[in-house]
């Protein structure tokens, strides 16, 4: 089994509603986001899939969260938890890759951390 891994980062504010702690209030994070496709078999040119088309896809994801107040965004349902942004941000760059010809089914797993040391992840079924 192959698998591949590109980053991107943004800057973003949130709060969790049904939180009860300091998370609860407004506050901020320099979120990085790792993508993972996986796959058994390499194209022609001996690649799983093109780092460029995933980079930019992830990119173009984060983008627009970028410097946005997560709690905005109606998907969130008021709590934008770092599961949340991981299946949000896994969903919307699925949907870009296939609708720019990609082999969208590569894709495999979302990380997000918030921190260093704190990271959800959301895998593929």
């Amino acid at each position: 089994m192959y698998q591949v891994r590109v980053e991107a980062e943004f800057a973003a504010a949130h709060f969790l509603s049904h939180y009860h702690g300091k998370c609860e209030r407004l506050h901020g994070h320099n979120y990085r986001v790792r993508l993972w496709a996986q796959g058994e078999k390499l194209d022609a040119g001996g690649m799983l899939i093109d780092f460029s088309l995933l980079k930019g896809v992830l990119r173009e994801v984060c983008g627009t969260l970028d410097h946005q107040n997560l709690n905005e965004f109606t998907v969130f349902s008021g709590d934008p938890s770092a599961e949340r942004i991981a299946k949000y941000i896994f969903d919307e760059t699925v949907s870009l890759l296939a609708a720019r010809g990609g082999r969208a089914e590569l894709l495999w797993a979302v990380e997000v951390y918030e921190t260093p040391t704190s990271m959800a992840r959301y895998e593929r079924d």
